[in-house]
């Protein structure tokens, strides 16, 4: 299995560069194509964004209409439609099954590590490369987030596809420099370079930057304006604080621009043509609102994402503070002899910081900024590794065995607490792979750091590879338990006839829509679901208070309703309310009126 790889000769034979680079990307390709799409299928969809992410697209896939995304046959313009797009087309090839619904954000991250390894190799070398698009692939947060179905993986891989884009084209000469025989800003070696279909450095800035306008086209695409802002606010933050103006010509903006509106700009006029009140919600609500408010209950205190950053970064976390001296490495003082090393660190506290300020704050919102942390600490491990120094990792390793025992601990005590998941039945499946867990991570944590002093950086660094694959196994194993609504959905619909209503009791399921296949109505609720911009008949007929719901339910008309447990004992301790019980599981009661 590749691990890493070595920049010192006397390490590895020579081998031509065009190959390697065809061989890194095949093997990588692989190792974690297998990583992120092990039992990809093996769970049903969680609830809410997964349904909803899922459900958006089948629509798109069932209704022929893909500029209108729709959730339960509503409007739905909260994100723009790349996503919605990439797994529509998953779900078209494939089927409307979970494995497909999943495959687009496990491609995305697949390619963001490919993408890191690119430009990694750029910038410092295949060694860096190589460490640097593991560190990516096997971080905590990462892994997970390519496994679940979200905008967040997607959008996270564009930006950063933009930002590399930008710092490699700056670093390439002019095309009249280049034809001048001019040596420009400073470059990677040759044989650093992408294999067949070389091109002049001048070219090659070209390309590169029509490559930062296509990739923010789609990043917009993908989440709205941030696409473009944040990724454009980094660059231009670096161009002032390091005065690096002079590499920015040329920039190829008319073209450049041309290329982005050609990518961005449909999409926006066609939906804003056929949905009257679209541009004030979308740019105004769903951007200004989301940043500068609460409304959408996502607030959380400015500390929030340094756990979230310090846990993400799993197990690489001790790594981390090494990597960022190295990187500034002169300090501020010689920040502009540094400048391309800084563009990542400039890249990072940005970043970390615009999402900090934000009032709408949730985990996945971070994700950007583990591409430059990865490179960075890519780079400290390649050295280390050159230099053969096991002493310098020791500190790390520490840090790495300390969180291996504390969630080994905890892992056990878990184990030994019947009521951990809720019920006893439900940690009598759990705790094989709780003890797992433990004993993983006590023989990775005291192994990792002992093959590092014993047998040097490689032996050190594979062991804590290994621990960590064998983790994430073991979590994908022990993950299927999810408390959706399938179960029930299934029996909907499969028994369910064209009059039949389904509502939903003081909530909204989105899986349970995408596996009956069927809108639904809600009863005293209305979630996220963008009601203005559905017709006002349709509307009273599906939104529904309890007087409605009493109404319809002593009809002639078949009607089921979904709800969780703990919101109808009011109802249930109604004698007036006669029911059936066609199904239920440990959350979700399935009523129906009739037999």
């Amino acid at each position: 299995m590749v691990v890493f790889d070595v920049t010192a000769a006397s390490f590895i034979p020579p081998v031509d560069e065009s190959a390697s680079w065809r061989r890194d990307l095949l093997w990588l390709a692989l190792a974690f194509g297998l990583l992120f799409g092990f039992l990809l299928g093996s769970r049903p969809l969680a609830n809410p964004d997964e349904g909803r992410y899922a459900e958006i697209p089948r629509e798109m896939v069932a209704g022929g209409d893909w500029v209108t995304p729709r959730l339960n046959a509503v409007p739905y313009f909260e994100k723009p439609p790349l996503v919605y797009w990439s797994v529509a087309l998953c779900l078209r090839a494939f089927g409307p099954n979970e494995w497909s619904a999943r495959l687009a954000p496990a491609l995305f991250g697949l390619g963001g590590v490919l993408l890191t390894y690119a430009a990694a190799r750029r910038l410092h070398g295949r060694a860096t490369a190589l460490a640097s698009a593991v560190v990516l692939g096997t971080g905590l947060l990462y892994f997970a987030m390519s496994r679940l179905l979200s905008l967040d993986m997607a959008v996270s891989v564009l930006m950063s596809a933009t930002l590399f884009c930008f710092i490699l084209g700056v670093r390439e000469p002019a095309p009249a420099a280049d034809a001048a025989g001019a040596t420009g800003s400073p470059q990677a070696d040759s044989a650093n370079s992408p294999p067949a279909g070389s091109r002049s450095g001048g070219a090659r800035r070209r390309w590169l930057f029509y490559g930062l306008y296509a990739s923010a086209a789609l990043a917009t695409l993908a989440k709205g304006l941030i696409g473009f802002l944040l990724t454009g606010a980094v660059m231009f933050l670096w161009l002032l604080l390091f005065n690096q103006w002079k590499r920015l010509r040329p920039l190829y903006l008319p073209t450049g621009g041309l290329l982005f509106l050609a990518i961005a700009a449909p999409w926006h006029v066609l939906v804003a043509q056929r949905n009257a009140g679209w541009t004030e919600f979308y740019f105004v609500n769903q951007h200004w609102a989301r940043f500068t408010t609460t409304e959408h209950g996502r607030y959380e205190p400015w500390w929030y994402f340094i756990p979230v950053v310090v846990l993400g970064l799993f197990p690489w976390t001790g790594f981390l503070w090494g990597a960022l001296r190295e990187a500034a490495a002169g300090g501020w003082a010689r920040r502009k002899e540094n400048a391309d090393q800084w563009f990542l660190i400039t890249w990072v506290a940005f970043m970390f910081l615009f999402f900090t300020k934000s009032q709408s704050k949730l985990i996945p919102y971070i994700l950007p900024v583990f591409p430059p942390l990865a490179v960075m600490i890519g780079a400290w491990l390649a050295r280390r590794w050159a230099e053969n120094a096991a002493a310098r990792l020791r500190a790390a390793m520490g840090i790495f065995a300390f969180a291996c025992g504390v969630i080994a601990i905890a892992a056990l005590v878990a184990a030994q607490k019947p009521g951990t998941f809720g019920d006893p039945g439900r940690m009598d499946a759990f705790r094989p792979f709780l003890l797992a867990i433990a004993v993983i991570l006590l023989l990775g944590g005291v192994a990792a750091p002992w093959a590092a002093r014993v047998r040097g950086v490689r032996a050190g660094l594979a062991t804590l590879v290994a621990t960590t694959v064998g983790l994430f196994i073991v979590i994908v194993l022990a993950a299927p338990d999810v408390r959706g609504t399938k179960p029930l959905a299934l029996i909907v619909r499969a028994r369910m006839q064209p009059a039949d209503r389904v509502y939903h009791y003081h909530a909204f399921f989105h899986d349970f829509v995408y596996y009956t296949q069927r809108p639904v109505g809600l009863v005293n609720y209305q979630d996220e679901l963008e009601l203005q911009f559905l017709d006002p008949t349709e509307r009273a007929a599906r939104f529904i208070d309890a007087a409605e719901l009493r109404r319809q339910w002593s009809g002639p008309q078949r009607v089921w309703l979904v709800a969780r447990k703990h919101e109808v004992k009011a109802l249930l301790g109604d004698p007036g309310f006669r029911y059936h019980l066609p199904g239920e599981t440990r959350t979700h009661y399935l009523f129906s009126n009739q037999p």
